[in-house]
């Protein structure tokens, strides 16, 4: 069978390779624990998790299988290495974060937004360790979203958090479904889509079946999608950043929230969507009850599973033809606690999901996204006419076009839960407009930040 070669492999025993795992122990292992500094000497061996038999503490995500195989696959490599792991959904990670950090800091932490935490001193500064790994060698900007300057602001300062893989959202779509309407390429345009998206709704099949049910909604996709199209992603990464004086209601993005809301009247969503949990809108998309979700591409090994050669993907189109386009690209964030028990192991764990040959492997075909690493760093061969091969090439894309946009509900702890979401949801149900959740968000957003 034919396969993808990526532009982005390396040679064997580049800085991918297996052996570049094999690291002596440290002698600074556990000496970060007691505070918020790592405390890895230029003078000490590479950090490791040593030879005697340690077990890991985790805190992670539930409903994502990448992060335990790699750990399922690290503990293969290094089987004095065991995992003790708590999964709880994303909203009860950001509910529990500050409290499980400053009260049994796990080693290893899927991160919610990690401002408030950098500044409360309860995660790990990782710029001992990035220098002794060489992560200060990769490219800047994979890192650029993890760094946490003293005034709570991103995007510069000490490091505070490394990532799994390198994500990104855009729109799946069934392609029997889309042939059913004549659609036989992505649209170019915004204008293309909302014509597919008509004759979706007119020829009977649910256009969007999207999660928005919960202290999660998943209309935040969609929303992020539009401003995307309508304006650059640089204003909305300084709002997400805490910039001074940035604002998310902005002339484009209110365009954006008002295309958002014509979608919502014209009947565009399942009927549903408020109640609807984001187990539920994968079960409907791989069940062949809707053409299109917005999602990331961490579904995508499980949909070339469960659809093999019946999933397509693309990035939200740009208002006008041949645009840059630009989409929601973080790093799946994991932070080390500033009381962690074992940081050296959690940051070598990290060090090897970047560099080994089978980490990377992981990351793209059970991630289905890009792995953290350097520029030139080993790339499995990816199966052509696979939703990995797309989403993929589609992260590519965004790299040419500077696009990658931090996520929206990550602009301060509490936004996505307590002002993202319900003010979505009223808009779903005709209690809010596109002008006004915007405007509500801005205020929720400086009362948070206290400015």
């Amino acid at each position: 069978m034919a396969v993808l070669s990526l532009a982005l492999t390396a040679a064997c025993g580049g800085p991918g390779s297996d052996s570049s795992s094999d690291a002596a122990p440290s002698s600074a292992a556990g000496g970060a624990s007691g505070g918020a500094t790592s405390t890895v000497g230029a003078a000490s061996a590479t950090p490791s998790c040593g030879t005697a038999p340690v077990t890991m503490s985790g805190y992670f995500e539930t409903g994502f299988p990448l992060p335990k195989a790699l750990t399922d696959e690290f503990t293969k490599q290094f089987p004095n290495v065991t995992w003790d792991i708590r999964e709880d959904q994303f909203a009860v990670i950001t509910q529990n974060a500050p409290r499980t950090l400053a009260d049994n800091a796990p080693d290893l932490m899927r991160l919610p937004q990690m401002s408030e935490l950098a500044k409360d001193k309860l995660l790990l500064d990782l710029d001992d360790y990035a220098k002794a790994f060489g992560w200060d060698q990769w490219p800047a900007s994979q890192l650029e979203q993890l760094r946490v300057s003293d005034d709570g602001s991103r995007g510069s300062g000490p490091l505070y958090a490394n990532g799994l893989n390198f994500s990104m959202t855009g729109i799946f779509y069934n392609k029997k479904l889309a042939a059913q309407i004549g659609m036989t390429e992505a649209p170019k345009t915004l204008a293309d889509f909302d014509a597919l998206l008509g004759k979706a709704k007119a020829a009977g099949i649910t256009p969007i079946a999207q999660f928005n049910g919960g202290a999660t909604g998943g209309f935040a996709f969609p929303l992020q999608n539009l401003m995307a199209a309508y304006g650059p992603a640089g204003p909305i990464n300084d709002w997400i950043f805490n910039k001074q004086g940035a604002t998310i209601d902005t002339d484009t993005n209110k365009q954006a929230a008002q295309h958002l809301q014509g979608w919502i009247k014209s009947g565009y969503f399942a009927k549903d969507v408020n109640s609807m949990d984001y187990a539920a809108m994968m079960s409907r998309f791989i069940g062949g009850k809707s053409l299109f979700i917005f999602d990331g591409d961490w579904e995508s090994g499980n949909l070339d599973k469960q659809m093999a050669g019946n999933v397509g993907f693309f990035l939200m189109p740009p208002v006008q033809a041949g645009g840059k386009q630009a989409a929601m690209s973080a790093p799946l964030t994991y932070g080390i606690g500033a009381k962690a028990k074992h940081p050296d192991c959690a940051a070598f764990f990290l060090n090897w999901v970047a560099t080994n040959d089978k980490a990377r492997t992981i990351d793209v075909e059970v991630g289905g996204s890009h792995p953290m690493g350097p520029a030139d760093a080993f790339m499995p061969p990816v199966k052509e006419g696979t939703v990995t091969a797309a989403t993929l090439e589609a992260g590519a894309k965004i790299g040419q076009d500077n696009g990658a946009m931090d996520f929206i509900a990550n602009a301060t702890g509490a936004i996505y839960a307590k002002s993202w979401t319900p003010n979505l949801q009223k808009m779903v149900g005709g209690q809010q407009t596109g002008d006004g959740m915007l405007a509500a968000v801005q205020k929720d957003y400086q009362s948070q930040l206290k400015r």
